[in-house]
């Protein structure tokens, strides 16, 4: 049975989807303050409930950038793609002149003097910030909660957890606070959050959306930025102007055609599916994960993308502990300067100090190693994509938990021997670079969602954009937070 707090239906503003919400500020249909005012309505009315949004600004400061909005189109100014849209980043990435924090309390009075790249090209597309989206202290876990501001709830039961790292996008998304998101991923934290909130979350390929002046390395080549939405032509609005060359990041791809929007357009090929799904028994997974994906599956046969069962002749155990090397080497080496001060150790969370102390533990052939095996799944994949158009797998392991458990520690009747081995079949899609979106699958008896992910080739963006648009349209899944959604 759902618990859930009776939200009121979003307004008629806040209801529209953001492309048609943006349209209709450059005809100026509705202005700017129209629409800062009523998802600023939305969030009084809804986030005390389920915490997603914070470091709110003022009330004040946010409609008068709403004005100069107005004004500035009035005065025959230029509108960007994002012109008036009310967007909260997530809390991790950094925000000019905005608190950015990282969930963690050693940050819990930051803020940068700089926006990170891809929030830049946000800001430059007329976006109005209006404060940021909660994540887990440094965004360690698919289970957002923090010593900052607390836990962020699930969008359809409040005593779940919303997923995360981007659980506070994914939420205040669903719920219809925000009109999209944006959201990062190392192991699944545009993808998990997305599944347990019924929305759409995109993992782009490796080096398609450049990150921020602070953590773009030559060594950066797991963690990606990208968009959430409660629709894919959303998605592709939000990606279309965070994607693109960036000369000060060193990986960033050039010569791609970012406009996804129109991309969006063009037809569907008939293909085909591989459904990996719990990699031969490898992972665990918790009762009716399996089945429900399977079924969403199915709904792709009628419009033209077969799908089959199939288990590549990989070692996947070897993979995972290729992704913690990595991992550690590069999330826990970032955080070595906090653990070195005696005054910040004890502010880290006991995932941050697993990460850091095992980064400590590595030696530069232990490294290569790790890279060694992620090459090799890395060619293991396009042998794949030779036969099939997209992989599929669930997005999660287990249905949303209590939101007052950390992380589970047992699913399927199996121990986790780490806070993050319950979503390794993320991070399949991460290890090869892939583009991958989680697509709502449903509900199960309980009324938990889940959603499966579809994986495509590398720098293929468009073509799983276009199979997730696809399946929107046949299947009218995704949206957030309906009426209809709701049991009593």
């Amino acid at each position: 049975m759902m618990t859930t707090m009776p939200f009121p239906a979003p307004g008629p503003i806040c209801s529209l989807d953001a492309v048609e919400l943006a349209r209709k500020i450059r005809a100026r249909d509705l202005s700017c303050r129209q629409v800062s005012e009523a998802f600023l309505d939305r969030i009084e009315a809804v986030n005390p409930a389920v915490n997603a949004i914070v470091s709110l600004r003022p009330r004040a400061e946010i409609l008068a950038e709403a004005d100069a909005a107005d004004r500035h189109l009035a005065a025959g100014g230029a509108a960007g793609p994002l012109f008036g849209l009310p967007m909260a980043v997530k809390d991790i990435a950094g925000t000019r002149g905005l608190r950015t924090t990282f969930g963690s309390r050693i940050f819990a009075d930051f803020v940068p003097a700089e926006d990170d790249f891809f929030v830049a090209r946000m800001r430059a597309a007329g976006a109005i910030f209006i404060g940021k989206t909660n994540v887990p202290e440094f965004g360690f876990g698919s289970q957002t909660y923090n010593e900052v501001f607390g836990p962020t709830r699930n969008a359809f039961d409040q005593n779940l957890t919303s997923g995360g790292s981007s659980g506070g996008a994914a939420v205040a998304t669903a719920l219809h606070m925000v009109p999209l998101a944006d959201g990062s991923d190392m192991g699944g934290s545009l993808r998990n959050p997305a599944a347990w909130n019924n929305i759409y979350g995109f993992r782009p390929s490796q080096g398609l959306v450049p990150s921020g002046p602070g953590g773009e390395l030559f060594i950066s080549q797991m963690g990606v930025e990208g968009p959430m939405a409660r629709n894919v032509a959303d998605l592709a609005l939000l990606l279309s102007v965070q994607a693109g060359y960036e000369p000060g990041a060193p990986l960033s791809l050039g010569g791609v055609d970012t406009d996804f929007t129109a991309q969006l357009s063009r037809p569907l090929e008939r293909s085909r599916i591989a459904w990996l799904g719990d990699l031969g028994g490898h992972l665990a997974t918790e009762d009716g994960v399996l089945a429900l994906c399977e079924a969403a599956l199915g709904d792709f046969e009628p419009i033209g993308l077969s799908v089959e069962a199939h288990l590549p002749d990989v070692d996947f155990e070897r993979i995972w502990q290729a992704f913690i090397t990595l991992r550690h080497a590069t999330s826990g080496c970032a955080l070595k300067v906090h653990y070195d001060d005696p005054a910040r150790r004890p502010l880290l969370k006991p995932e941050a100090v697993w990460e850091i102390e095992g980064a400590l533990d590595l030696k530069a052939p232990a490294i290569h190693a790790a890279s060694v095996v992620r090459s090799e799944w890395y060619k293991a994949v396009l042998r794949l994509f030779e036969r099939y158009d997209f992989l599929a797998l669930p997005t999660a392991q287990v249905f949303p938990f209590s939101v007052d458990i950390h992380w589970p520690d047992e699913v399927g009747g199996r121990k986790m021997d780490s806070y993050h081995r319950w979503m390794e079949v993320t991070a399949l899609a991460t290890m090869a670079g892939c583009p991958a979106i989680s697509l709502p699958a449903g509900f199960d008896g309980q009324g938990r969602p889940m959603g499966f992910q579809l994986v495509g080739p590398p720098r293929r963006d468009a073509s799983v954009l276009r199979a997730a648009a696809a399946y929107e349209a046949a299947t009218g899944r995704g949206g957030g937070v309906r009426p209809a959604d709701r049991l009593s």
